[in-house]
């Protein structure tokens, strides 16, 4: 299982598929590599390649612009000490968010059946997916970078939206975290807006031919801090308990946030700086009409059972 002998070194060169670590020995490539994979990588990795190097023709042309200003422009971003330096997305940052536009826009993926078409397994069936709703997951290991995905599907999802006459995308976010350490680095990241900023995920004023930096309004409530709520461009941060309405149940060691059960004994629970409850978020973005959900961490979204999957239905 050792890498490919052309795997490369830097985290910002393409990685091919036919380089791609798989659970066996290189040998077995040919013959054991879409089997040993989760059953719809292989295809969609090996078509959203080919879409790459194709200079992503069938995305729409709002897609394709930000895609090229993400990806194939060169960006100078200013240092702490004041001096500008190169920034560049990691190649797995980047085939996140590449898969995931392709899929939307080329493959038209909208559901389980047409996920199934990228099955290489012949194991997976409609069965097997209990929602009715159009979901993309990602899987990234640990420092890979997450969040930059997450702030870059954002901004793609808002501007689909407001340029594409017939998208089916939002305006408006729920980015849910499992717990409350989650919740406070994204919060880092989110508060102020300061990624969509700091990083260069807004095209500049005049880039195709829109302003992009203008037309980007969005407004940050973070958990229950819910400010005046306009039709579209709400960007919310908040922890899934916030979030699922179930009925009230004695603290767990089963609980992603395990406050509650420690500290039951000696009274009400401490409040943070995330943790403080003013309005019920939850009844607030059900009353939203057009909305993208993105989870971070999404360990558990698979169990119909668990919070996540009874808070979207």
């Amino acid at each position: 299982m050792s890498l490919h002998p052309d795997f490369p070194s830097s985290p910002y060169a393409e990685l091919l598929p036919d380089q791609r670590w798989f659970p066996a020995a290189e040998e077995l490539r040919s013959t054991a590599y879409e089997k040993l994979l989760p059953p719809l990588v292989a295809k969609i990795r090996s078509e959203v390649s080919a879409w790459r190097a194709d200079s992503y023709v069938g995305a729409s042309e709002t897609s394709r612009a930000l895609l090229n200003w993400w990806f194939e422009t060169e960006h100078l971003v200013e240092q702490a000490d004041g001096t500008l330096s190169p920034f560049r997305y990691y190649f797995a940052q980047r085939e996140a968010v590449e898969t995931v536009i392709w899929l939307h826009d080329v493959r038209k993926v909208r559901d389980k059946f047409d996920l199934l078409r990228f099955d290489a397994s012949g194991a997976v069936s409609t069965n097997m997916f209990d929602e009715d709703w159009p979901r993309y997951v990602v899987k990234m290991a640990t420092g890979a970078g997450k969040t930059k995905v997450l702030s870059l599907l954002i901004a793609w999802s808002f501007f689909h939206k407001l340029y594409e006459t017939d998208s089916t995308l939002a305006r408006n976010f729920l980015l849910i975290a499992p717990n409350i350490i989650v919740l406070d680095r994204l919060r880092a990241d989110f508060d102020g807006l300061r990624i969509f900023f700091n990083d260069p995920i807004l095209p500049d004023n005049g880039h195709q031919g829109r302003n992009w930096r203008d037309d980007f309004q969005l407004t940050l409530h973070i958990q229950d801090d819910v400010r005046v709520v306009r039709e579209t461009g709400n960007l919310f941060l908040t922890n899934i308990h916030r979030v699922y309405l179930g009925d009230v149940r004695e603290p767990s060691l089963d609980d992603d946030d395990l406050r509650d059960y420690f500290l039951d004994p000696f009274g009400p629970k401490p409040v943070g700086k995330t943790t403080d409850s003013k309005t019920d978020l939850g009844e607030v973005v059900r009353e939203i009409d057009e909305l993208a959900v993105f989870n971070d961490e999404a360990h558990h979204i698979h169990d119909p059972k668990m919070a996540w999957f009874k808070s979207i239905q």
